[in-house]
């Protein structure tokens, strides 16, 4: 593979050439000897959990499934997402374990690496991805997850959403967001250097105008998520 095919970029993952260079991260022993440190790392951030509320928790995984994925990309990802989830139910259960919730676990590192792998990242990106985790695997796949936990090993019925858990998604989606753009700020020097990451940028900028977006974007989302809240439970007429 010439320098210039290695470095290539891609504006959206919908491209034969972009599946082909992910399928390659497969044969590169650097990256799979990353991957498997970032997997253990993964395993052990993902065990501490800050509980606020009966099946409410702020987890710290996501920054390390975002560098991650940005490192070795959504076929990498499936299988590491899969592993994680697997080692760590294992090290550190945490009440029965249900199959289902490693397709969570695969969903958020594929998504974050069909916004961030190969990709020319902008802070817009890195949003506009962070976004697409929430509202699709933290509102949307976990609690549906999570009926099915509840109906087939508790016997119980459980609410697809709540208040709390609306509430505490939109709310950490700008703080994670800033977190995800200062970290990358960090790495993206050393990563672009040992040829680990391709982002076209070191250097993502938290103007006045991305602030107007990140606060626009999390109105909107306040807005659908509690619109659909109220049109599910609110009862009509």
């Amino acid at each position: 593979m010439d320098k210039t095919e290695k470095r290539r970029l891609f504006e959206t993952p919908f491209s034969r050439d972009y599946w082909r260079l992910a399928a390659g991260e497969f044969t590169s022993w650097k990256v799979l000897v990353l991957a498997a440190m970032l997997t253990a790392m993964r395993i052990a951030i993902k065990s501490l959990s800050i509980y606020i509320g009966p099946d409410l928790k702020i987890t710290f995984g996501f920054i390390v499934n975002a560098v991650a994925s940005m490192i070795y990309g959504p076929l990498v990802a499936i299988v590491t997402s899969a592993i994680s989830d697997t080692l760590g139910a294992i090290l550190f259960p945490s009440g029965t374990y249900f199959f289902p919730f490693i397709f969570e676990e695969i969903a958020g590192g594929v998504i974050f690496a069909l916004f961030y792998y190969r990709a020319k990242l902008s802070t817009t990106r890195v949003m506009l991805g962070r976004l697409a985790v929430t509202v699709f695997c933290n509102l949307l796949l976990n609690p549906t997850i999570m009926i099915w936990y509840y109906r087939i090993v508790l016997g119980k019925s459980y609410r697809f959403l709540t208040w709390p858990r609306l509430a505490k998604n939109i709310a950490l989606f700008p703080v994670q967001t800033v977190i995800l753009v200062l970290l990358f700020n960090m790495l993206l020097p050393a990563t672009n250097r040992m040829e680990l990451t391709y982002t076209g940028s070191t250097k993502l900028e938290i103007t006045k105008k991305n602030i107007i977006t990140l606060v626009i974007l999390t109105l909107v989302a306040a807005v659908v998520v509690a619109a659909y809240y109220l049109w599910v439970y609110v009862p009509k007429g």
